[in-house]
């Protein structure tokens, strides 16, 4: 086999891997949930109060050396803080508050501009609590194929976000 056919052939091969890339979901959707012994209005409060979100904040835990600076409001619309820690920085802003939900706006520049929320209703004596994330990965074919491990890379924070949740909130 000639040098040009080897060329031919890892052309189309990167260029076959670049199509195929599009073919994966463009919008990523993470939710997790869990039971709380608290009320859910409780949990609304916290989750839409600057210092409140701290208290649960599961980066905290993951990086000691987490900066944070608050912003706007102490609490409800347009409350929000910035963030700088060792796996990037951003912000994030209250986008919208009713009775069981809080939507928050995130800016990760150049990583995108998630939603996430935290809703609260009560259960069985209980408040089943979620947190949820819904980010649009565009055309860029590495964030599509990130897309598919994000519930991996995600997933924990929300579960130590929930269990700190869960021993405020109580």
């Amino acid at each position: 086999m000639n040098i040009k056919k080897i060329a031919t052939y890892s052309i189309c091969g990167v260029a076959a891997l670049a199509v195929g890339t599009l073919a994966l979901p463009r919008h990523v959707s993470i939710e997790h949930t869990a039971l709380m012994d608290a009320v859910p209005e409780a949990v609304i409060a916290l989750a839409a109060s600057n210092t409140g979100y701290q208290a649960f904040n599961p980066y905290r835990d993951l990086d000691p050396n987490l900066r944070v600076e608050m912003f706007g409001p102490e609490a409800g619309i347009g409350s929000g803080f910035s963030f700088e820690s060792k796996d990037g920085a951003g912000q994030q802003t209250v986008a919208s508050v009713t009775a069981d939900q809080v939507v928050f706006n995130l800016d990760l520049g150049p990583l995108g501009q998630p939603t996430q929320a935290i809703s609260a209703v009560a259960a069985d004596g209980a408040t089943e609590v979620t947190w949820s994330m819904n980010m649009d990965l565009g055309m860029n074919p590495v964030f599509r194929v990130m897309g598919l491990f994000m519930d991996g890379m995600i997933g924990p924070n929300f579960e130590l976000g929930l269990a700190n949740m869960a021993d405020v909130a109580a």
